[in-house]
C-alpha cells in the first residue's frame, strides 16, 4: 500500500500552501562535497545544479510542483530545505572533510518523511519523493542502517532512491545501498545528468500523483 493522496479527496490547507495548492513533487539532492570532489568535479556539479534549476523554471507546471532540497555531506549539512524551484537559489558548493554517506542518507530520508507529513497536514497532494545520491567515493561512516532504510522505503513505495557514482565511486557499496542499479557518470557529465533529471521531474510532475510513470532513458551521461 502506498501513501499517495488523491488530489480530489483533500481540501486546501494552511496559508503556507494557499498561494500554490498544486501537488508537490519533492526531490532531495544528496551531494558528496568531500575533499575528493575538489576541482573540476565540484565545479561541474555546481554548474549542473544551476542547469537543473533553469530547466525546471522554464516549465511553468514543474516550477509550481517540483520542490528541491539539498543535503551535502563532508560534513552532513542541509544546504537548502524543500522549496519550489522559483525559490531555489543554489549556493556554490565547496569541498571539505570526509564522506559520511550513511548519516546523510538517513537525514535525507527523515526530511522526506517530515515533508510528506507537512503535505498531509496542509491537505496538499504529492508525488513519490525522489532522493538522488551523487558521490565519487565510499562511505567513511557506518552505512548498514541507511541501506536498510533505503530498502524499507523503496519496498513501502515511500520514495525512490537513485545512486550516481562519479569517477572513483565505489559502485559495489552503492549497489549495497540502492535497490536500483547505481549508474556511473560518464566523465564529469553533470550537466547532461541534470538535464536528464530535470526532464524526468518535468515528466513526473506533468501527470497526476500516483499515475504510472516510465523513467526517461539515461542517454548520454552514463558510462557503459
Amino acid at each position: 500500500m502506498h501513501d499517495y493522496i488523491s488530489f480530489e479527496q483533500i481540501a486546501f490547507g494552511s496559508d503556507n500552501f494557499a498561494d500554490n495548492p498544486e501537488p508537490r513533487c519533492p526531490c532531495v539532492l544528496l551531494l558528496d562535497t568531500s575533499g575528493s570532489m575538489e576541482g573540476a568535479p565540484i565545479w561541474q556539479l555546481n554548474q549542473g545544479i544551476q542547469t537543473f534549476k533553469e530547466e525546471l523554471e522554464n516549465d511553468p507546471l514543474a516550477a509550481k510542483r517540483v520542490e528541491v532540497a539539498v543535503v551535502t555531506f563532508g560534513p552532513v549539512q542541509v544546504a537548502s530545505d524543500f522549496v519550489t524551484v522559483s525559490n531555489f537559489f543554489p549556493r556554490q558548493l565547496h569541498t571539505t572533510g570526509d564522506t559520511p554517506m550513511g548519516e546523510a542518507i538517513t537525514l535525507a530520508i527523515d526530511m522526506v518523511k517530515r515533508r510528506k507529513q507537512t503535505y498531509k497536514d496542509n491537505g496538499v497532494a504529492y508525488y513519490k519523493p525522489w532522493i538522488v545520491l551523487i558521490t565519487d567515493g565510499a562511505p567513511t561512516d557506518y552505512y548498514d542502517k541507511a541501506a536498510a532504510l533505503v530498502r524499507e522505503g523503496e519496498a513501502g513505495k515511500s520514495f525512490a532512491f537513485f545512486a550516481i557514482g562519479v569517477e572513483n565511486a565505489n559502485m559495489n557499496i552503492l549497489s549495497e545501498i540502492s535497490v536500483r542499479t547505481p549508474q556511473k557518470l560518464r566523465g564529469l557529465m553533470f550537466r547532461e545528468f541534470f538535464l536528464w533529471l530535470s526532464g524526468s521531474m518535468k515528466q513526473v510532475s506533468g501527470k497526476s500523483p500516483g499515475e504510472c510513470n516510465t523513467l526517461l532513458p539515461p542517454t548520454g551521461w552514463t558510462a557503459l
